[in-house]
């Protein structure tokens, strides 16, 4: 795959993950929420197909693909199943993207291709029980020794954490407040002194198993992903990425609600007719069918100026809030066309009403990306 895919060839690549999808990931969708277990088999699949290594460099054994062709990838994933989306979400970027950009070649044979092949699963682990959205608050501690260092401290909502193999994990490397000893740290679950908690029972994507984990482990020097102290700055490098990506599978999931619900009312029958013939059903597909062309739009805008290497801080914000948020109107409003079939659980309404609260959170709650919003308004005088 060419590092800047034509149009036409992005579209190709749709149709050929859609076919996947269909094929191979819906008809389990309903399965993988109802049981809860990592999809084993689907993920295999992924790897097998190429799509775990899309977004990196042909070198590592990726596909060399653009993020726009990356978005692509999730949204269409999304739309199939959005548990099984989450967790190429975390294999795809969060989990293996620092280890790429930071790590030694030996920590690329070791643990980023063997990602790529679906050999390892990769996560990421900020968030603690005290700090999620407020990094300074990180309890976690580096501490150097003789033969490397030591970290210690508790971490919670991590994905995949119950079958992972490897871990980037965030953890401060002095006492002093702020963030600017904040470090991130490649730690194998195989170390000795990690330990996973239950998972966590969740409302929704199921499948993308969730967890607290103990870390008490010694690590080698070469641990270190990048330069000690630049923690945030390097996670902040992804971060516009993470919130793109996250308004794809928000498209995915509104898509599939909107062309589900527009099925329904179109075989739904009531007072001798279909219910989209009725004004306020139609009304409610035509809302939902703009904020979700809206939604694309400025996604793929985003991730188009993601591929020219701009800075994108106030865009990627904007993108992830309203995306979410319009998927979760979306998939709200099309439980109300399934009437009492939206509240029953052998029709998927409810699923996607379940799985859409997943969106709201990861990469920045909508109140956070709100007030950063905000001030990047302010302090360009309205100016956007």
């Amino acid at each position: 795959m060419a590092s800047s895919r034509p149009a036409l060839e992005r579209e190709l690549f749709r149709e050929s993950i859609r076919s996947f999808v269909d094929k191979e990931v819906l008809p389990r969708a309903e399965e993988l929420d109802e049981h809860g277990k990592f999809p084993d088999q689907l993920f295999q699949r992924l790897a097998q197909l190429g799509y775990l290594g899309l977004r990196y460099p042909e070198e590592v054994g990726g596909q060399g693909a653009d993020f726009q062709t990356a978005c692509v990838f999730y949204e269409e994933l999304a739309a199939g199943s959005l548990s099984l989306a989450a967790i190429a979400a975390m294999q795809t970027l969060m989990g293996t993207v620092f280890v790429h950009r930071y790590g030694s070649p030996d920590q690329h044979e070791r643990y980023l291709k063997p990602a790529l092949r679906g050999e390892k699963v990769a996560t990421f682990a900020l968030t603690e029980p005290e700090a999620g959205s407020d990094l300074g608050a990180l309890r976690t501690r580096a501490r150097r020794t003789a033969a490397g260092w030591h970290l210690e401290g508790t971490k919670t909502w991590i994905t995949n954490a119950p079958v992972v193999s490897f871990l980037t994990v965030g953890a401060k490397t002095s006492d002093e407040p702020g963030l600017g000893n904040i470090a991130l740290f490649l730690l194998d679950a195989s170390t000795a002194g990690f330990s996973v908690g239950k998972p966590i029972e969740k409302l929704g994507t199921r499948s993308s198993l969730t967890s607290e984990v103990s870390i008490d482990c010694d690590l080698p020097a070469d641990a270190l992903l990048g330069n000690e102290g630049e923690g945030v700055k390097n996670v902040g490098g992804v971060l516009s990425e993470i919130r793109v990506m996250t308004a794809a599978l928000a498209v995915g999931l509104g898509r599939r609600a909107l062309e589900d619900s527009a099925r329904y009312a179109n075989d739904r029958q009531a007072f001798g007719k279909p219910i989209g013939e009725f004004q306020l059903i139609a009304a409610k597909l035509a809302d939902m069918a703009t904020e979700l062309h809206a939604a694309r739009l400025m996604t793929y805008d985003a991730a188009a100026q993601l591929d020219t290497g701009a800075t994108i801080t106030s865009l990627a914000a904007m993108t992830k809030l309203f995306a979410t948020e319009a998927c979760a109107r979306i998939v709200d409003e099309a439980t109300r066309i399934y009437g009492s079939y939206g509240f029953a659980m052998e029709y998927p309404a409810q699923r996607w009403f379940r799985d859409a609260r997943f969106l709201l959170y990861g990469g920045g709650t909508s109140e956070i990306l709100r007030g950063l919003i905000g001030r990047a308004v302010l302090g360009r005088q309205g100016r956007v």
